[in-house]
């Protein structure tokens, strides 16, 4: 995992693997527990990718309703979290390119606010990574939260995206160089102000 983000990533509690295979025949309530459990992680990656609390709002609740609906398409013998991640992934393009379209200027705004009191020493450093995270191209930001921030494998990401492993890999390092050069050049700006 790339240290610094460990404040970016909450805990994550055991998740019950019979639930999407419930959900998939009809029980709603398998269904709730789904969204209670991913929601928090899926909001993240969102607001990780969009940089809008709205936007990430407006993708994380179209994905869980596009789950919804697909669920007769989900593969049991198929991992859960990269099927729902590539939803989540696609919306995020999605919105991107949208407003993309909408705007002439990009907006940095809207820096979303996770940290608890606990977390406050990490909270500057974890907005820091989030600025520079906006300054990467999309693909490079999705491969590295998808890696770094929701741990999953190379191969799911894979399976997600389509991407090769090695072309995730590349990306993943591309982020990260940058990542560590952005921020070291912050640091630098600061030690000679200070």
């Amino acid at each position: 995992m790339f240290p610094t983000l460990a404040v970016l990533r909450t805990s994550v509690t055991d998740f019950d693997p019979t639930l999407p295979g419930r959900a998939k025949h009809g029980d709603e309530q398998a269904f709730i527990k789904i969204v209670e459990f991913y929601y928090p992680r899926c909001l993240r990656f969102a607001r990780n990718m969009l940089g809008s609390e709205q936007d990430a709002e407006e993708a994380v609740q179209d994905t869980f309703v596009r789950v919804h609906d697909s669920f007769p398409r989900f593969r049991e013998d198929a991992r859960f979290d990269p099927w729902l991640f590539r939803i989540l992934a696609n919306r995020c393009r999605t919105l991107m390119a949208r407003n993309r379209r909408h705007r002439s200027v990009i907006e940095y705004g809207d820096v979303p606010q996770t940290a608890t009191a606990e977390h406050e020493i990490g909270a500057d450093w974890a907005e820091e990574v989030r600025v520079v995270l906006d300054t990467l191209p999309a693909e490079q930001r999705e491969a590295f939260l998808l890696r770094h921030v929701e741990d999953l494998s190379y191969e799911d990401i894979s399976a997600m995206t389509g991407a090769g492993l090695s072309a995730l890999r590349m990306r993943v390092k591309r982020a990260c160089d940058a990542l560590c050069a952005r921020l070291t050049d912050g640091s630098k700006d600061d030690r000679r102000i200070g």
